[in-house]
């Protein structure tokens, strides 16, 4: 006999399209298609309108998956049943869970056990207290729920999701707060990653455990089988795959492309390991986050397998799950007083659990009571992984729809309130202390100068160090330190979270207290060398900010470096024929943004070959260089540095003073507007640009003459090493017609921002 015909026929993959009298919607390919684009279109759009807020993309992505749930646009039945009909729901959880299978995986590869070994006692003492607290609390919360609207379900397995669900801290979405919030390399940053860290991995085994609970068999002896498989596989991956693994890591060595066919090994194990734990009955997330743990760290075999996988994972696929979590979510469910009560009663729970312990912990460890608290709300943070752990729940049939709802709510709001209430409390001091030596002209000469260069890529390193080498001057010019700071732009990309374990103070790895030379990347090493081989001290950082606001980061650490002089690299670069190509006008917004904030003197260094693509010692620095001076501030920064430079054997300087006829300013008669970062124009007055400066700019140019005659001459052919000349200009085309001719004969320039805002950006 026959067996019955399906209640639902299933999907066909393609249509043969709509001229054949077919809806493509009824295909399962082009609704995927449509479903994805607009749950991508719709989060984005989210996304950008919280950006203000400074909340992580995981906000808008959890907010975007309710509305286009029975929550909101669900509600209309028509739009539910064309965009995420029933029949199609198989498709679409089966392709969310693969990017969510994925994305563990991702998780796992930038999660460092060594790094969490480490941890000091005080971040294990957070971890923990952050753990058991609220876990205490959803022991006795879980009561509550079953005795009203969770009635019914297993004691056992309800009573642990709860206590997982309330102890969760988000390691991914925590670490994209405290880098949009800027505290990646304070303490309270480095305190709540390294907890964050030892929470993440400690939920994943409560939920193992909660997993191996729940089952149609009630049956005890099948929950230990389960655990007991479950640490057996955990014990073959250690045992037999990481070897494997090594072993590709190790053949593949920096500077090399890595092979495609340990790709491609990788990711089966991925998927082979994903199979074996859905077959012990944990789940099929866990064998892919237990490979991402073991895969090596150390080299670019890690990093090369997120780019392949982060784009497409985290910007496709991740975000169905979510929608498939929203679709799951009806907030209408909550309802009347009792469902409400219940609501505050679980955020109440999590937040003070998290709060109450953490900061308890912090403040018996002497954490200052403004971090402590800061470090309670950033524990408090719930994401994806709470997600997860609530979708496990309901398929299990612990959670109903009601509870469901309740705990997607409160993951939503602890999240969406910690960075207003962290930034409530806390915001790291960022005024160093008193230093009189803010510009490079300065009475004593004798000083030290501090110096901050940003560099993007490595591609800046040799022009830097050569420009470093060429000012370290003499001994009587006092001893020169170097801040060389990596600028490094925060993306929505997954690797963002990876960019915390590369987050350097001083060059080190904030969790890592040992000298650790696997740890060192190629543009730190770059610079301990030139130390090594120099009287220059140079000391590495990095800065992690998005291009809108790096400014801040460059700004602060100038002043807490106590520089005098801030070096920034050019927004354009010389290609190979000669011509300045431009790297984006965002690179250009953040030197103009600094050029007004900042508390020193700022150089730009437009790179047309200094030195070429490496390093050159100091017996090769053989440079010409000119200052033009028109007189006023900027222009004795430009001289006095100009003065630091030609102290070296290699170097000449020309001093050129610009000079109006008599009867005439040097600002031919136009009014001098310059304009600032936010557009707005600013009127100069002349006087800004010099006037009644002269004493100043007199008793430097005396200063100048005086070490020019007692100066000797270049090593070598008895060429004066120091030059003046006086040119008589008429208008701003004589100006750049002298500026011009320098540059065509390979002088270096240096001059002050008067001239940009006399010639109006027609010189570069």
């Amino acid at each position: 006999m026959a067996p019955p015909p399906p209640l639902v026929a299933p999907m066909k993959a393609t249509s043969n399209g709509s001229f054949q009298g077919e809806n493509p919607l009824d295909f399962a390919i082009p609704l995927l298609i449509v479903q994805i684009v607009l749950v991508v279109v719709f989060t984005r759009t989210l996304a950008f309108l919280l950006k203000p807020l400074r909340q992580p993309r995981v906000i808008a992505e959890v907010i975007g998956g309710i509305l286009l749930g029975p929550s909101a646009f669900g509600r209309s039945q028509k739009f539910l049943h064309t965009v995420f009909p029933a029949k199609a729901m198989t498709v679409l959880d089966t392709v969310a869970n693969i990017g969510l299978l994925f994305f563990l995986f991702l998780v796992g590869l930038e999660l460092d056990i060594r790094a969490i070994r480490r941890t000091g006692k005080k971040s294990l003492g957070i971890a923990v207290a952050g753990i058991t607290l609220p876990f205490v609390l959803g022991v006795f919360t879980s009561f509550a729920l079953r005795a009203t609207v969770s009635k019914g379900v297993s004691q056992g397995p309800f009573l642990v999701f709860i206590g997982v669900a309330l102890s969760i801290t988000a390691f991914p979405v925590l670490a994209r707060i405290l880098a949009e919030l800027k505290l990646l390399t304070t303490d309270v940053g480095r305190i709540a990653m390294s907890a964050a860290a030892v929470n993440d991995v400690a939920a994943w085994i409560l939920l193992a455990l909660a997993i191996a609970l729940t089952g149609t068999n009630t049956s005890p002896l099948v929950s230990v089988w389960v655990l007991l498989s479950g640490a057996g596989f955990v014990g073959f991956c250690v045992i037999a795959l990481r070897p494997l693994l090594a072993m590709m890591a190790r053949r593949s060595p920096d500077g090399e492309p890595v092979r495609e066919l340990y790709i491609c090994i990788t990711l089966s194990l991925v998927l082979s390991a994903s199979f074996v734990t859905d077959v012990i009955g944990i789940h099929a997330l866990f064998g892919a986050f237990v490979v991402g743990i073991i895969v090596p760290k150390e080299g670019p075999f890690a990093g090369v397998l997120i780019e392949k996988l982060e784009d497409l994972v985290s910007g496709l696929f991740l975000p169905l799950y979510f929608v498939s979590s929203g679709l799951k979510t009806n907030v209408a469910t909550i309802s009347g007083g009792q469902s409400w009560a219940l609501l505050l009663l679980v955020i109440f729970t999590a937040s003070f659990g998290k709060i109450v312990g953490t900061v308890t912990v912090s403040m018996v460890c002497k954490v200052p009571f403004r971090e402590a608290l800061a470090l309670g709300f950033l524990m408090n943070t719930k994401g994806l992984v709470e997600l997860i752990v609530l979708n496990i729940g309901k398929d299990r049939k612990v959670l109903n729809d009601q509870t469901f709802a309740i705990f997607v709510l409160m993951a939503l709001f602890t999240t969406f309130i910690t960075t207003p209430l962290v930034m409530a409390v806390y915001k790291p001091a960022r005024r160093g202390a008193p230093y009189k030596h803010r510009s490079v002209f300065r009475k004593n000469p004798d000083t030290e100068l501090r110096m901050l260069a940003c560099f993007h890529s490595t591609r800046n390193i040799p022009t830097v160090i050569n420009l470093i080498e060429s000012s370290r001057g003499t001994r009587k010019r006092g001893r020169l330190t170097v801040y060389a700071m990596h600028l490094m732009e925060l993306s929505e990309r997954s690797s963002a979270i990876s960019m915390v374990h590369k987050a350097r103070n001083n060059g080190l790895p904030f969790w890592n207290k040992k000298n650790d030379e696997n740890n060192k990347d190629q543009m730190v090493i770059a610079f301990e060398a030139y130390e090594k081989l120099s009287s220059v001290k140079v000391r590495p950082m990095t800065a992690i900010s998005s291009l809108d606001n790096i400014h801040e980061d460059i700004c602060a650490s100038a002043h807490q470096k106590n520089a005098a002089v801030i070096l920034l690299p050019f927004h354009k670069h010389q290609r190979l024929d000669g011509n300045m190509e431009s790297l984006g006008n965002a690179f250009r917004s953040v030197n103009e943004r600094v050029l007004k904030h900042a508390p020193c003197s700022v150089g730009i260094l437009v790179d047309r070959g200094l030195g070429g693509t490496a390093q050159v010692s100091a017996s090769e620095v053989s440079y010409n260089i000119m200052v033009a001076f028109f007189g006023g501030r900027d222009d004795r920064e430009a001289l006095a540095y100009g003065m630091r430079l030609a102290e070296h054997p290699g170097i000449v300087m020309t001093l050129i003073r610009f000079v109006a006829p008599q009867g005439k300013t040097l600002s031919f008669g136009a009014r001098m507007v310059g304009i600032t970062s936010d557009k707005n124009k600013e009127i100069l007055k002349e006087e800004d640009c010099g006037g009644d400066q002269m004493e100043d700019d007199e008793s430097l140019l005396a200063e100048y003459m005086n070490v020019m005659k007692n100066s000797g001459n270049k090593e070598g052919d008895g060429e004066p090493s120091m030059l003046y000349e006086e040119k008589v200009v008429d208008s701003k085309a004589e100006i750049c017609v002298v500026l011009k001719s320098m540059a065509k004969n390979g002088i270096c320039l240096l001059w002050g921002e008067c001239l940009r805002r006399r010639l109006g950006g027609q010189f570069e």
